[in-house]
């Protein structure tokens, strides 16, 4: 990723949190965390059931997303569906806690979820 391909991105903004907003407001589950590098907003991937990082960047225009599993750095823009390995250094911290289930949160995950996965 080079300096011209992160317009879109603020590397000094904090995530929202350590879950997705969305479904930690609704009391639901998401299977992985997606992390908005302009607003720091958290949200559930496109395999979860409600899809909220993707509704974020189409309620908003924010481009790009990050994982916000441990051990991944990737990062996604969504308006030239390109994935970077690697980009700039965000604010921590980069991931939900280690000891937070995937799928997650822990007691509000279905038994059956990898039946419910798209």
């Amino acid at each position: 990723m080079t300096t011209s391909d992160t317009a879109g991105i603020e590397p000094g903004v904090p995530p929202s949190g350590t879950g997705c907003v969305e479904c930690e407001a609704a009391q639901g589950w998401w299977f992985h965390l997606r992390r908005c590098t302009q607003c720091g907003h958290v949200g559930c991937c496109d395999d979860s059931p409600s899809k909220h990082a993707t509704a974020h960047h189409q309620s908003t225009g924010h481009p790009f997303i990050r994982s916000f599993e441990p051990g991944e750095a990737w990062f996604w823009n969504f308006e030239t569906s390109e994935l970077y390995e690697s980009g700039p250094d965000l604010a921590p911290p980069l991931s939900h806690p280690a000891d937070q289930p995937a799928p997650g949160p822990a007691g509000r995950v279905p038994a059956n979820w990898a039946q419910t996965l798209r």
